[in-house]
């Protein structure tokens, strides 16, 4: 279920209240949730986190590719965005009012260890820096080895920030998105060295 009017409205007004926290004045394209839903491996996870899922459109992407055993937590720090996600109706959907600085905390509390995929929406470009240092080094803490994390950003600011985590990225822009939005992917190395 999408609602489309309404998430444009909510999406524009949220970009205009807070700025720094909304990277974009309209929703996600299909184009990009099919992106980010395949770099991440949506269909290979038991345990995904969405960081900043704003009004749902990625996050519905993601439940349509999820496994039927597995859970999507879905943070948000913005209330008006977190009611548009927790009218969706899915059992594997866990919708958390918060800040994604709070990553660990947050998991621990709906008892989820590790996720084998984190996708963040935020926009790191425009976050405060001890924010936007916190959350990759909170990010890598949690992330399963051979996890993916993938980000969507208008801005390159998260590459350098997760450099010391996950080393270099995998880059790619995706231009059927307005605006268009550069799509980074990290894997965790196993133990064994493989998969960076």
């Amino acid at each position: 279920m999408r609602f489309e009017q309404d998430e444009h409205v909510a999406f524009l007004r949220g970009f205009l209240q807070r700025p720094q926290q909304v990277g974009s004045v309209i929703p996600s394209s299909r184009f990009l949730e099919r992106r980010v839903v395949d770099l991440a491996d949506i269909k290979a996870a038991t345990t995904v986190v969405e960081l900043g899922s704003g009004t749902g459109g990625t996050t519905q992407a993601i439940l349509c590719a999820l496994r039927a055993d597995a859970v999507l937590l879905s943070i948000e720090i913005n209330p008006a965005f977190h009611a548009f996600i927790k009218r969706i109706r899915d059992p594997r959907l866990v919708a958390h009012l918060g800040s994604a600085v709070s990553l660990r905390e947050i998991m621990r509390r709906h008892n989820l260890t590790q996720a084998d995929a984190v996708i963040s929406g935020i926009p790191f470009s425009t976050m405060d820096r001890d924010s936007a240092a916190r959350i990759p080094e909170a990010i890598s803490s949690v992330l399963a080895p051979g996890g993916r994390f993938v980000a969507y950003q208008v801005r390159r600011r998260v590459e350098s920030l997760c450099r010391p985590h996950f080393g270099e990225a995998q880059v790619a822009l995706e231009f059927l998105n307005i605006p268009p939005i550069w799509v980074f992917r990290w894997q965790k190395p196993r133990s064994n060295g493989q998969d960076r």
